[in-house]
């Protein structure tokens, strides 16, 4: 659907069907992954990952690099998954996000990375112009807690692993190499050219559930989203809502 006016750059989808049943919050889940549909399967990365198309797409082409193990979402991602990123990386470019846990927008709590691909002269995401002009020094930073850094051609999966763990420790989310597991919940979401982690304090306000397409600017209207309100309080204070407060922010190190 198209979105109101004023709300440029963002973009408002509207889910048509009945909520699926992974996203309900009542009920058991099973795990869609363990095992996963071979029909859906695209390639297997070596032994620990592979490819596979997402069942409920929000674009075609959209795919989840999970481990072929169960490995939980909630725990820090590893040096096997950025290596995964990277391979794909070179290959496919796109917008990847990663929803840390359920109060992140995870709806599922085996591993999971998500890249939306995109050709080489296409936007990336409605807040790419923006993003892009903050990570090269640029425009106004936002009320709530991230990061946000410039991505460079050439960088490999130790370069993705060393700027989580920077983030992760400005944030106040922990650190990925020494404490078991995140202190919050967060999301990341990068791109060819930048790379933005931002720390949650909840899910959904208003019936809106946010994962880490929300702050790319990609809004999703439910038959539980209080449309009123939003039209009210605007998109940015939807995320402002969600996301933690940069008080929680500690000095870069």
């Amino acid at each position: 659907m198209d979105s109101p006016q004023g709300w440029e750059p963002f973009h408002l989808r509207r889910l048509l069907s009945a909520t699926p049943k992974h996203l309900r919050a009542s009920g058991p889940k099973p795990n869609p992954f363990h095992p996963w549909d071979p029909q859906l399967q695209v390639r297997l990365l070596g032994d620990s990952h592979l490819l596979l198309l997402n069942k409920y797409p929000v674009q075609a082409g959209h795919v989840l690099l999970i481990t072929q193990d169960y490995a939980p979402q909630s725990s820090w991602l590893e040096s096997g998954d950025w290596a995964a990123v990277a391979r794909v990386d070179a290959d496919t470019g796109g917008l990847w996000f990663f929803n840390s846990c359920a109060e992140a927008g995870a709806s599922q709590p085996h591993r999971h990375l998500q890249l939306l691909p995109r050709h080489s002269d296409q936007i990336v995401c409605p807040l790419d112009g923006l993003l892009r002009a903050q990570s090269a020094g640029d425009g106004e930073s936002w009320p709530w807690a991230y990061r946000l850094s410039p991505r460079r051609p050439g960088e490999c999966a130790e370069d993705l692993a060393s700027t989580y763990q920077a983030h992760a420790l400005e944030l106040g989310l922990g650190d990925p190499v020494s404490d078991i597991r995140p202190l919050h919940p967060y999301n990341l979401i990068f791109s060819d050219h930048w790379f933005l982690t931002v720390r949650r304090q909840r899910e959904h306000v208003a019936g809106f559930s946010v994962n880490g397409l929300g702050f790319a600017g990609y809004l999703l209207l439910s038959e539980r989203s209080d449309l009123a309100w939003l039209q009210r309080e605007g998109p940015w204070s939807l995320l402002r809502a969600v996301a933690a407060g940069t008080e929680v922010l500690t000095p870069p190190i």
